[in-house]
This record gives structure tokens, sequence and C-alpha cells, in this order.
């Protein structure tokens, strides 16, 4: 079995076998909060570890997705009223453009299109100007900030600094009950292995042979007849998507979503899961994001007033211990046991081919 299936059996133990049996309701709704920013992070590794593109702001798409479930989660909450939010900014009658969020079909539209349709364009427009490498991921940078700057100007239309919160019910359901805390955590469990097994998909199709081969060689590519920049904005509207998908799961979930999350801070965070689980592994995202994701729990409780210096030294030990993340610590240790299966076959073999030799005197 390959280790890399190895490691997603692993995963998946774990996530459907474990954590439910020792965590509380509490602490089980607090992984799949990290859950939701791994799928984020598995995208990331699709652009980054497979397509060269080290993007700064997937907390945009992120946002997006959230913001967009924000809304209709809000107007449930608040109906037949106007959102509290607004109310307090003398805002006296619902805008236009939230109107069509009484609808969830149409919000689950937006998550599924909106980021990614404009993820598309906007690299697209970047790429076919062979804007790559730093200059792109300060380009989304710039991009995060400008959007989680706008966000909070938009008190009225947004909630401002603090965001849309106080959301009790999705599609009339009690999303605040442990039993459906329960629930939303193997929902996104298995949006996140469906993520993981779609990624391995495309990186198993020409298409992923072709990103591959523009990530190392991308003027290779471009003589060869293909036109990267196509193939690098595709890339990069999935990864939006699965930012988009993860933000509406986290805005469940956690019942907030505010532009902290949208802004650059949010989306190097997410870059660090990445890296941390390996940026060429797919399933180490997941694992990555959990394991920053909990030792911030446990650091933050445990030491409130030293954990962002714990934290910060574990990123800087594991970036010089451990340069290829979780997954090349997987990597190196099949690559022992390969060796040394294969030390121990050379003899027999060898020994059985002698045996064969017939010796003349």
């Amino acid at each position: 079995m390959r280790r890399l299936d190895v490691a997603g059996w692993i995963l998946l133990a774990v996530l459907l076998l474990v954590f439910p049996l020792v965590l509380d309701e509490f602490r089980l709704s607090i992984v799949a909060k990290y859950l939701s920013l791994a799928i984020a992070a598995v995208g990331i590794v699709l652009i980054w570890g497979y397509s060269g593109i080290l993007s700064l702001g997937q907390g945009v798409f992120f946002g997006m997705g959230g913001y967009f479930m924000a809304m209709c989660l809000k107007l449930e909450a608040s109906a037949p009223n106007i959102p509290d939010f607004m109310d307090w900014s003398s805002v006296e009658t619902l805008p236009w453009f939230w109107e069509p969020f009484h609808s969830l079909w149409f919000a689950i539209a937006c998550i599924l299109v909106i980021p990614a349709a404009t993820a598309f364009v906007f690299s697209l427009l970047m790429f076919q100007k062979r804007v790559g490498d730093v200059y792109f991921s300060i380009v989304t940078l710039a991009l995060s900030l400008t959007l989680s700057v706008f966000i909070v100007g938009q008190q009225g239309y947004t909630g401002g600094i603090n965001g849309i919160t106080d959301f009790r019910t999705f599609a009339g359901w009690d999303i605040s009950s442990d039993t459906s805390k329960r629930t939303l955590y193997f929902i996104t469990v298995a949006i996140l292995l469906a993520v993981i097994v779609i990624g391995r998909t495309i990186l198993r199709t020409r298409l992923g042979k072709v990103l591959v081969a523009i990530r190392d060689r991308e003027d290779r590519v471009r003589f060869s007849g293909y036109n990267p920049a196509t193939f690098k904005a595709f890339v990069f509207a999935v990864a939006a998507l699965y930012a988009a998908i993860g933000g509406a799961l986290y805005t469940i979930q956690v019942g907030l979503m505010s532009p902290t999350l949208v802004a650059p801070p949010s989306s190097v965070e997410m870059v660090i899961f990445a890296a941390v689980g390996g940026r060429t592994s797919l399933v180490g995202a997941a694992f990555g994001t959990l394991l920053v994701g909990m030792s911030k729990s446990f650091l933050s409780e445990t030491f409130p007033a030293l954990w962002l210096f714990l934290l910060g030294a574990l990123f800087i030990g594991i970036v010089l211990i451990l340069p290829a993340g979780l997954a090349g610590v997987l990597n190196r240790l099949a690559a022992k046991l390969t060796a040394k299966r294969v030390a121990q076959e050379e003899p027999e073999t060898a020994l059985e081919g002698g045996r064969g030799i017939r010796q003349t005197p």
C-alpha cells in the first residue's frame, strides 16, 4: 500500500473513530473549526506545492464563502426584522444585495460560483501578464488587506469590525445543540475527505502532470504549445472554491464571520498549515492544520501570557527540523523501510542465483 494511502487511512481513523470517542462536544466543535480551515489548506497545497503559486490572500475567498453563508443565516435569525447591526447603524431598510440571501440555495450557489469565478478571472489576467513568484504573492496579500479594510469600513452593511454573528438556526435546524455540533463535525469530515480525493484525482490526470511541469519549468511548457496561464488560473480557482467551502463551514460551526478572517494574518496562517503538513501532501495539510490549531488551543489555555511566543518557537522549530513538513518525515521513514527491505532481499537473491551455477573442477 502506498504511504499516501496509509496516511489517508490514519487520518480517516483519527477523525471518525478517535476524536468522536475521546472528545466532548465542545472540543469536537473546535476540531471541526480547524478542519474547515484544513479544507482551505488543501487548496493551498494544490496551488503552492504542485503549481508553484504562493498565494497570501486565500482569506479573501475564505471570507467570501463565510460572509455569503453568514448573510443567509443572519437573515434567518433576524426575520422578519433587519439584522441588528444595521439597526444600530441607522440603516432603515434591507439593502438590495442582501435580499436574495433569504434563499439558502442562492447563498450556496454564491459560495460555489462567485469565489471560483472571481479567482479565475483575477488570476488569468495576472498570469497572462506573466506576473508570478513573489509579485503575485504581494498582489494577493494586498487584495486581502484591501478587502478586510473595506469590510470594516462598511459597518452598516457588513457588521464592521465585529462581523456578522448571533446565528441560531440553519434552514430551521438548531445548530447550537450538542447533537447538531456532532453532526456538523461529521459533515465537515466528509467534505474534507471529498476535497482531498478530488485534489488527488486532479493530480493524477494529465492536468496534474502539466501543473507540475509548469511549477518546475514553465518556459518549456509554454514552448511545448501549452498556455500556462489557463492551467494556473484553473487550479487557482479550485483552491478558491476550497477556501470558500471552508469559510462557509467555519461560519456555521463558530457562529461568526469577521474581517479578521479575511485579513492577511489569516491567509498567512493557512500557508503555515500547509507548510507544517508538507507543501506537496494533501493529507498532510489536514494533519498540519490539526497540529497547529490544537497546539494553539493547548498553549493559549495552559500558558495564556506566553502562548504566542511558544507557538512562534514551535513554528521555527518545525521549519528548522522538518523543512519538508510532516509528510517529509513519512517519506524519509518509508524510504528507510524500503531500503532495509531491499537490503534483506538482495542476499537471498544472490544466494538463489548462486545455487543455479554449476561449479566445475
